[in-house]
């Protein structure tokens, strides 16, 4: 199934179909955060439950049978995760209750990795930090695990008491990527699950609000939105790097406001090489929508994911080595060698000559 059928049902004029499309669709988007890909069993027990076949109940119940019958044989391999975590969240999003408190934010995690993750729902008792591509390596200072709880408490107390009344659009805007980015830094949980448990949970407040948020941006930009969230908690003063919601707030304007504002990955680097390298680097840059047909044929579905995140993160003609392949799509050195040889072998990828061993670049 190489094309995608969501995105026919959020054109839907029938209310449900439209609502569950876009529910699914923004649930296997949201997947890319962590370079995970759903398998094509997801997408047709997905159409099935948009053609009101089979509740999200039964679903659910498809999903762990199938996974039980059909077991990951390698341990790296995450799309059991991505296909159930897929399934809950387009259950919650397709659901209309909600309540702004703390215990709804750690439910909404519980719910989403219970029986994935050991921690699902519980905040975390150790201090994390996690290099990230967009920083060039570095980290964000991710909340304290000694008063995780406590600054929870505070941003949602805060967050209440605020007033809307009287604002303009761009103070509004401005406002909840504070609210977002601040609630995602916090990092209560452990390695995985922070972002999308955000997402779904900012998705159901941006409801409460009033916005009708049922359009594209998060299936097809989820990892924009982790990097301009990251973006929005780094400051390296000495280097004149500021923390800046201006990065989400384009997100949000797009998100809430169906504006089209482009969002290129490339653009939220600190290095700022590709504005200096390629000043046009548009045009340089393949279209992704282009590329992914000819790397779904030739590579099994997770590493067809990986090379397309990858395509993103070195745009034209960047230069990059294992070890970057390692920050951006979290793998271990053995599993980036691997990819890169294969790459190479497909021609998807060439050696660079003269920047020391093992670079390459995508192939023009």
């Amino acid at each position: 199934m190489n094309k995608d059928p969501f995105k026919e049902y959020i054109k839907e004029s029938e209310p449900g179909k439209r609502d569950k499309g876009y529910a699914w669709h923004t649930a296997i988007g949201l997947q890319a955060v962590d370079g995970l890909k759903t398998s094509e069993y997801l997408m047709h027990t997905a159409v099935r439950n948009i053609e009101g076949e089979i509740s999200f109940e039964e679903a659910n119940a498809l999903l762990q049978a199938y996974y039980a019958e059909h077991p990951a044989r390698d341990a790296e391999d995450r799309t059991e995760e991505a296909d159930k975590v897929s399934a809950r969240i387009a259950a919650l999003l397709s659901e209309r209750a909600f309540s702004f408190t703390p215990n709804e934010y750690l439910s909404i995690h519980r719910k989403l990795f219970t029986g994935i993750y050991s921690h699902a729902g519980r905040i975390r008792d150790y201090n994390i930090t996690k290099k990230e591509w967009v920083l060039d390596g570095a980290t964000v200072l991710y909340g304290s695990a000694t008063e995780l709880r406590a600054t929870l408490d505070y941003d949602f107390s805060e967050e209440k008491k605020f007033s809307y009344r009287n604002l303009s659009m761009d103070e509004i805007i401005h406002h909840l990527a504070i609210f977002v980015s601040r609630l995602w830094q916090i990092h209560v949980f452990r390695d995985e699950g922070n972002t999308r448990t955000t997402a779904v949970f900012f998705i159901k407040y941006l409801r409460v609000l009033g916005f009708d948020v049922t359009n594209d941006i998060f299936a097809e930009n989820a990892w924009y939105f982790r990097n301009s969230l990251v973006r929005a908690n780094y400051n390296d003063l000495k280097n004149g790097i500021h923390e800046t919601t201006e990065f989400l707030e384009v997100f949000l304007r797009n998100l809430m406001l169906n504006e089209r504002h482009p969002l290129h990955n490339r653009t939220l680097h600190i290095s700022g090489a590709f504005k200096r390298e390629n000043p046009d680097i548009g045009a340089l840059k393949p279209d992704i929508g282009d590329l992914k047909p000819d790397i779904e044929k030739i590579f099994h579905p997770k590493t067809a994911n990986q090379i397309l995140v990858l395509r993103e993160a070195f745009p034209g003609q960047m230069i990059f080595g294992r070890s970057d392949v390692m920050e951006v799509i979290d793998i271990r050195p053995s599993r980036a060698s691997e990819l890169l040889k294969e790459m190479a072998a497909h021609g998807v990828i060439e050696p660079v000559a003269g920047r020391g061993k093992g670079k390459y670049r995508f192939g023009k």
